[in-house]
């Protein structure tokens, strides 16, 4: 039911802003019957596989569903991005356009007097008298050419690059930008961290969204990069899998796979979509490859000089799906000593209010970092608390959020590259 309440919605938005971008298209380029209507075909088509490819599942192989999903969704995150682009070309000349007009009403309002005042002393019909020492008239100058050629030129230069940046963002984002892994490293201090964890290191992986768009290629590139962190504990922080259960398997040959590059192996907990996609599935996935998951759990890191606790909850959304469900960070706590330093794991950074007066550190991921940044981050304004990506503070407490290693919806990536983590934790 999710599913299609979320694809209506994405049809009535997407399909909305393609008929604006079709009108502006066919418009701008003066295009004839037949072109119109393959710009439509075009335009639907990509709409329709992006959702097919999701409504597929298990019914067409997965290169035909993957090879649908990525030219859909790149043709459909070229016409949001146009869409946007345009709506601002177009504000703008509606503004210039009020504010041309008010200036012609501003500047007509003292003509009839001028006339008048020309015009006095002088018959009805009849011309004025002319002072013979009066200086001849001066000529009068032929209109000038309008300045709407030069507006017309200069707008559709506009909407031209509206479209050229849409198509050119969606492109890159989709082949390139999702791709574009880098490895992310801070040092935070955590009170109360004995000195021989000075320089522990914890290499995060967050929201890597095993699925269509997400296989044996971005499962090396992954292994590869945590292997040049050089970490000391790999955690993984949600959102491992999409929404099909069947891409369990590569979660946990991914969890195998990482577990031996460092020494205290791997820590893993649940994000919404790994809900979706089947909870039981994804733990049982994840315990196989040999991975602690912390599902409201904690445990103890370190050895004889000293450790810290490591403590991870379920996701907030988890609420909304299992009876008793959603992070218990009392849960967490009651498995370790109450004297520990404290590093949480949790999705969603929104649950960090709730729990910056018990940790020192808590490690999330969920946002993507926006995901699809073009010159702004909305996400700045829309999520909770501005937590979009990076490091933030609240009162001693510290929250680091993971761009994500994957993508959710659009198999694409612009201004928010794919991330690595390297967190260095510092005695204080």
């Amino acid at each position: 039911m999710r599913f299609v309440i979320v694809s209506l919605i994405i049809l009535l938005v997407v399909g909305s802003m393609g008929v604006y971008v079709h009108r502006r298209a066919s418009r701008l380029l003066d295009l004839g019957p037949r072109a119109r209507r393959a710009l439509s075909w075009l335009l639907a088509a990509g709409l329709v596989a992006m959702i097919g490819s999701r409504l597929g599942r298990g019914a067409l192989p997965d290169g035909v569903l993957r090879g649908m999903g990525l030219g859909g969704s790149t043709i459909s995150l070229a016409v949001l991005i146009s869409a946007v682009l345009l709506a601002v070309v177009d504000l703008g000349r509606l503004v210039a356009r009020l504010g041309r007009a008010a200036l012609a009403r501003a500047s007509g309002s003292g003509r009839p007097a001028e006339a008048a005042a020309r015009g006095e002393g002088a018959a009805a019909g009849e011309p004025a008298a002319r002072d013979e020492g009066a200086a001849a008239p001066a000529p009068v100058p032929l209109p000038a050419l309008p300045a709407l050629p030069r507006r017309a030129f200069l707008a559709n230069g506009a909407a031209g690059s509206a479209f050229l940046i849409g198509g050119g963002s969606a492109v890159y984002g989709a082949l390139l930008g999702r791709h574009d892994y880098v490895i992310e490293e801070i040092a935070i201090p955590i009170p109360g961290l004995p000195r021989s964890l000075d320089g522990f290191s914890i290499v995060q992986l967050s929201d890597i969204h095993l699925g269509l768009f997400v296989g044996e290629p971005e499962m090396r590139a992954a292994e590869d990069l945590v292997r040049k962190a050089r970490g000391d504990l790999v955690v993984m922080t949600g959102d491992l899998i999409d929404f099909d259960p069947r891409y369990a398997e590569h979660l946990g040959r991914l969890a195998r796979r990482l577990g031996p590059l460092a020494r205290e192996g791997v820590a893993a907990i649940p994000g919404n979509h790994d809900h979706y996609a089947g909870i039981d599935e994804t733990i049982d996935a994840l315990e196989r490859g040999g991975a602690h998951v912390l599902r409201n759990r904690g445990r103890v890191i370190g050895g004889a000089g000293g450790g810290f606790a490591l403590l991870g909850v379920d996701d907030v959304w988890a609420r909304r799906r299992v009876p008793g469900g959603g992070p218990d960070l009392g849960r967490a706590l009651a498995d370790v000593p109450r004297d520990l330093p404290r590093v949480l794991l949790c999705h969603n950074p929104v649950f960090f209010p709730a729990a910056a007066g018990e940790v020192a550190l808590q490690l999330s991921g969920h946002t993507h970092g926006g995901q699809v940044n073009l010159l702004v981050r909305p996400a700045d304004v829309v999520l909770p608390h501005g937590y979009v990506a990076g490091l933030y503070k609240r009162g001693a407490a510290h929250l680091y959020i993971n761009r994500g290693f994957g993508t959710a919806g659009p198999p694409a990536r612009i201004g928010a590259p794919p991330e690595v983590s390297r967190i260095v934790l510092v005695s204080a």
